[in-house]
């Protein structure tokens, strides 16, 4: 299961009737998954026969034949994995949380924040790169606006980000319409905004 803080916890089984437990878990917010987040380290139960803890997973896990569970929370960079595991037999993963299911539980959070990462910064790409393609305009309405009110680039730009702001529309649309119109007809409108 993936938490990032949020609301929304997607998880994955490998058996249909797992999904139940994960399911009846984050319901009550009661049970090993639960647990393992809140304490940020594996929670098991050796043997369900015996639990007393968490009465409606427990049921759904004996129901289902599961008698021992462990859940292995992962936490990188603001998101937690957890890698839980369950075995028909009593007792069968006491060592789990230090063999293979630790490195592939790595794995999976290493993974997971590598590729939240990548579209982070592909996202910022695609901001910058819109912000090249419209820096040309900004500047020629920057340069326009200077001639108009007398002002230097700070104040210029400082007005077309003003109507902007008043208007609810982007920085670049704005500098486009002032570059179509060349600045003629906004002579009264850039004077009172430059104040």
């Amino acid at each position: 299961m993936v938490s990032e803080g949020g609301p929304e916890r997607p998880a994955a089984v490998t058996h249909p009737d797992l999904a139940g437990l994960v399911s009846v878990q984050l319901r009550s917010g009661d049970g090993p998954i639960p647990a393992a987040l809140e304490r940020g380290e594996p929670v098991d139960s050796a043997d369900l026969l015996r639990e007393e803890r968490w009465p409606a997973y427990r049921a759904m896990a004996l129901d289902s034949g599961v008698r021992s569970s462990v859940t292995i929370p992962f936490r990188r960079s603001g998101l937690t994995v957890t890698l839980s595991l369950y075995s028909f037999r009593p007792g069968a993963l006491e060592d789990a949380p230090h063999g293979p299911a630790r490195a592939l539980g790595d794995l999976a959070v290493t993974c997971l924040v590598r590729d939240r990462s990548y579209r982070a910064a592909l996202t910022e790409l695609d901001q910058l790169g819109a912000a090249l393609r419209t820096r040309p305009v900004v500047d020629q309405a920057c340069g326009i606006v200077m001639h108009v009110l007398g002002c230097d680039a700070d104040a210029a730009f400082g007005v077309l980000r003003r109507i902007s702001q008043a208007t609810q529309r982007k920085l670049s649309d704005v500098a486009s319409a002032v570059v179509d119109r060349r600045g003629r007809g906004l002579e009264r409108e850039l004077v009172s905004l430059s104040d």
